[in-house]
């Protein structure tokens, strides 16, 4: 052990502990227990089991111990943005595509292409760039992956700055932000930008935060520690106080997070929620020809029946094996096209095709692996993908590692149209793009939208 820190061995992460136990002491109060002539004994913690405690100090311990039971927060409302409510429609548990006959799972497979048949399945290239992140890029010191990441990030913001969101009086809320990179790289965009507010929703404590870097006193940014089923953004203090117009953002939002995002953002997000009939302090506007949205937003007017709150959304998608009909966006298109819960299911499985059919990939995934003390730089998805749903003895001598890609890319596609439509019928001008390279990431597909032209009204 190193010299001041606890002697015992942690065989999980292959190291001494690095706790500092207590003056005169050779073990931390963890790994107390492992001390002779310590006679007092830990017990596992009722409320979290990967800790121990002293079994004479429990009830002191469970009025202090981190995962107790905190109050919750103002902006906390118990699943605003989960979506189905009707019990008699969510599905039950089916059974794993392993599990399907060869007829059955063809007969998917046909249903898939129908209901894929005359929707924009090429999406076109927008891999752009931006000035803030060039130094950064073009630094020799950072690895492959960071340099993966920074080009993802780049072309976020490139995409952002195109349509017009990057701009003063903004609020921008990163959801799924972990250590807030994104957020980052949008404040130094806007380093020389007044009235500016980050919102970081994560539902986990985040390790390697990089908070600590936004020294600047013109922008604020503020942790939310919830998770975003449970978020009202109308309910956020420094929002309400403020009342700028929101742009959401993400980075590779897993699966059905994505979903819960698109609802927080343009349902539970509304100017007159809970009886509040004040005006917005901003209003945006945009020229039909642009569809994009303005540089400012100053105006006040007395009618908002047409107003939006949000500024626009931009999201880099992945994971929809990981997505839920219980949550999904996209159920009233799913039905629209003769499809619905089960065939949901086994395509949001089906999905993982796409980014896993490839065997090199996926085993490159699974043993690519990483300290505990270093911060997360592989992407999930890459490490999460089923190796049962990619792998199946049913698939093998009927379908082509190609043929996998061909058809999780469509149920992917699939699954992001609905999200599309159900942004249109919110009132916004909706898209998806590639904005990188399927190199640099396989996911690699970004969700865009602004309010609709029609919806705006013009200043007077």
């Amino acid at each position: 052990p190193e010299p001041g820190r606890c002697g015992y061995f942690v065989r999980r992460k292959g190291r001494f502990c690095r706790m500092v136990p207590a003056p005169g002491r050779r073990f931390c109060g963890e790994h107390g227990q492992e001390e002779e002539q310590n006679d007092r004994k830990r017990i596992p913690c009722p409320l979290d089991p990967k800790h121990t405690v002293y079994e004479d100090q429990l009830q002191k311990h469970l009025k202090k111990c981190n995962s107790r039971e905190k109050p919750k927060p103002v902006y906390y409302v118990q699943d605003i943005n989960a979506g189905l409510k009707d019990v008699a429609e969510i599905p039950e548990k089916q059974v794993s595509l392993s599990s399907l006959s060869i007829e059955e799972l063809q007969n998917l497979i046909i249903k898939l292409k129908k209901a894929s048949n005359g929707l924009e399945l090429h999406l076109k290239e927008q891999i752009l760039s931006h000035q803030a992140l060039q130094e950064a890029l073009n630094d020799p010191k950072n690895g492959e992956s960071a340099f993966k990441h920074l080009k993802q990030q780049a072309s976020i913001l490139g995409n952002m700055e195109k349509l017009h969101l990057l701009g003063p009086g903004r609020c921008f809320v990163e959801f799924g932000a972990g250590r807030g990179k994104l957020s980052h790289w949008v404040d130094v965009a806007l380093q020389n930008v007044e009235s500016v507010q980050f919102l970081l929703v994560e539902r986990a404590t985040t390790r390697f935060k990089v908070d600590g870097k936004h020294k600047r006193r013109d922008s604020i940014f503020e942790r939310l520690q919830v998770d975003i089923q449970h978020l009202c953004l109308n309910k956020v203090p420094i929002l309400e106080k403020t009342k700028l117009p929101v742009v959401g953002i993400g980075k590779h939002l897993c699966g059905a997070a994505t979903d819960l995002a698109l609802r927080c953002l343009v349902e539970s997000y509304t100017p007159c929620c809970d009886g509040q009939n004040e005006e917005p302090a901003a209003k945006r506007s945009r020229t039909a020809t642009t569809g994009v949205a303005p540089d400012t937003a100053a105006d006040h007017g007395k009618n908002t029946e047409d107003y939006k709150p949000v500024a626009g959304i931009v999201i880099a998608l992945c994971c929809h094996h990981k997505c839920d009909w219980t949550h999904y966006v996209g159920r009233e298109f799913f039905k629209s096209v003769g499809l619905g819960p089960v065939e949901f299911h086994y395509f949001q499985r089906m999905s993982s095709w796409a980014t896993c059919g490839m065997r090199e990939t996926t085993h490159k995934a699974f043993t690519n692996e990483e300290s505990e003390d270093q911060p997360n730089d592989i992407e999930e998805h890459e490490r999460t993908c089923s190796r049962t749903e990619s792998g199946s003895d049913t698939l093998q001598g009927i379908l082509t590692v190609e043929e996998r890609k061909e058809i999780g890319c469509l149920c992917k596609r699939l699954i992001d149209h609905g999200r599309i439509k159900y942004l249109q019928q919110q009132g916004y001008k909706a898209a998806l793009q590639y904005y990188t390279e399927s190199a640099v990431s396989l996911e690699n597909v970004l969700l865009t939208a602004v309010p609709s032209p029609s919806l705006i009204k013009q200043p007077t």
